[in-house]
């Protein structure tokens, strides 16, 4: 099963380098057929083969001979990995295909906000809405739901708290970095936070409840505030250089997917020792 998914990642990742490509420039990822950039040459199926063709064409057009970006050979080798990796810590089971997608959707909004600072609705809204319809059926951790339940006294059914964990961890965690992005906008006059942030932060609290979104939260700013310091004084960037906070929460996102649970066990088990 390690084996298939890994090769089922190498053709998600030829799909996933589409959308890179064409949903931050307003295209269809159906039609047309995939075509070179430079030479508008159509690309032949044997030229599309995931990794093998990139090596075999050593990362040119086998038309007019530009470089094809190595982009595409990173996203379909990770995508890869990344589906091996879920069937080895997850199994082949519903959990697996709901981490998959989620992995998948990140893969997409990290290359995009790294190359063009777009986060396409395509993937967040959409995501959004996939990581609510998965909570019923993969329950997800206790957080502000199973909370506002013991005050309020309702104890619901396990599927229903974590429906409302999913719906409740979205709206407040995009509702707390909206909030941000416009006290920011009022006291600077100039935006903080682009609203595909937003909705990146909510699908992400969406699929992974209010626990973990805050610690990818948490985890997202200080890696950008680590590489944006370390930008600034190595003489790269200025302190106003925008700074593409989509791609660290994708990151993050998916980090969490393999060390999320482990970082709050241990956690919890400190505070409550």
């Amino acid at each position: 099963m390690t084996a298939l998914a890994f090769v089922l990642g190498l053709l998600v990742g030829s799909f996933l380098n589409v959308c890179i490509h064409r949903w931050p420039r307003a295209q269809s990822v159906v039609a047309p057929r995939s075509r070179c950039p430079a030479c508008n040459r159509q690309i032949a199926w044997h030229d599309n083969i995931p990794v093998l063709s990139y090596i075999l064409l050593r990362g040119r057009c086998g038309g007019c001979g530009t470089a094809i970006s190595p982009r595409y050979l990173v996203v379909e080798l990770a995508t890869a990995g990344l589906f091996a990796l879920i069937v080895i810590e997850f199994g082949a089971g519903l959990v697996a295909i709901k981490v998959a997608l989620l992995a998948a959707m990140l893969t997409i909004l990290f290359f995009t906000d790294l190359e063009h600072f777009v986060l396409p609705d395509q993937v967040t809204l959409s995501g959004l809405l996939a990581g609510v319809a998965f909570s019923p059926f993969v329950p997800l951790r206790a957080g502000v739901a199973q909370v506002g339940g013991d005050v309020l006294g309702l104890y619901p059914a396990p599927w229903a708290v974590s429906l409302l964990e999913s719906l409740a961890s979205a709206l407040i965690f995009g509702g707390i970095l909206y909030l941000t992005g416009e006290i920011f906008y009022r006291l600077r006059g100039v935006e903080g936070l682009g609203f595909g942030d937003v909705k990146l932060v909510a699908m992400l609290a969406a699929f992974q409840g209010s626990s973990e979104a805050l610690l990818v939260l948490l985890a997202a700013c200080l890696l950008a505030t680590l590489y944006g310091t370390a930008a600034v004084l190595s003489g790269r960037q200025q302190w106003r250089s925008p700074l593409p906070l989509g791609s660290y929460l994708a990151f993050a996102g998916i980090a969490a997917i393999f060390f999320a649970d482990d970082i709050l066990n241990r956690y919890w088990d400190l505070v409550l020792e």
